[in-house]
């Protein structure tokens, strides 16, 4: 006796749905598996319509040079939801993140996201021999770099770090990159050579200079935000105060 009919969608690890599947089977029940990565694909197909003909003009004018901005302000709004330890606005940035994956790999015409997906799997398999290959994971942080480097094929320590980062960010990356050589971190004159020292002593103390500014910087914004609050309470506009005005309201 078969049984018709019935429709179950089943989502979970891809060996598990191929043996459900063939119980299923035995049982006369007609699945609808849905594995990992349908909707991923989906979205791809989504991206396509919009970029073509009949699709979203603003979609289908954009270039990698005008999407610059949105790569960054997405990164950033996952950043901040990561900070905040907000999950489900970290999901939705998560996609506006992906989004821009997307958006890029579909407007050039020289590689598609199945070649960046392809590249990506590559990479990963290359570099944790230890899973792949049969590798000692002891190994696995000395080889990092060097696997790295001979992949792209680099001649300096210093190759490959992207110079557009937040400058604390920069500074950090190449003085632990020098570090690696045992080079010195150097000394420098003016205002960014006392930053840069800054960084220096950060990465002593085992600090992120960029989180610890960061932190600065959240604590100076709370601090303003409520003697603005307390100013406003009082009656006071904030921007009448005089700098000395400022400074007692401040020390208060």
């Amino acid at each position: 006796m078969t049984t018709s009919g019935v429709v179950v969608r089943l989502r979970g690890d891809p060996e598990q749905l191929d043996q459900l599947l063939r119980l299923a089977t035995e049982a006369g029940l007609e699945l609808d598996v849905d594995p990992p990565g349908t909707r991923l694909l989906e979205a791809v197909e989504v991206m396509d319509r919009l970029r073509s003909p009949g699709g979203c003009p603003w979609d289908a004018q954009q270039t990698h040079s005008s999407l610059r901005p949105y790569l960054l302000e997405e990164a950033f709004e996952a950043y901040q939801a990561l900070e905040d330890g907000d999950d489900e606005a970290l999901r939705e940035e998560l996609g506006d993140v992906l989004l821009q994956v997307l958006f890029h790999a579909r407007i050039d015409e020289a590689w598609s996201v199945d070649d960046v997906a392809g590249d990506l799997v590559d990479k990963l398999v290359r570099r944790h021999p230890h899973v792949f290959a049969g590798a000692s994971a002891d190994d696995l942080e000395g080889s990092w770099e060097t696997l790295k480097q001979r992949e792209k094929q680099r001649t300096s320590v210093t190759d490959g770090v992207p110079m557009t980062q937040p400058a604390l960010m920069l500074a950090a990356k190449l003085q632990k990159r020098s570090g690696r050589l045992g080079a010195p971190v150097a000394s420098y004159d003016g205002p960014g050579g006392a930053l840069w020292e800054l960084v220096a002593r950060c990465r002593e103390q085992g600090l992120d200079p960029e989180e610890v500014l960061r932190a600065t910087a959240r604590t100076h914004r709370d601090r303003l935000a409520a003697v603005e609050a307390r100013l406003r309470d009082e009656g006071v506009d904030p921007a009448s105060l005089t700098p000395q005005e400022w400074e007692q309201r401040w020390t208060r």
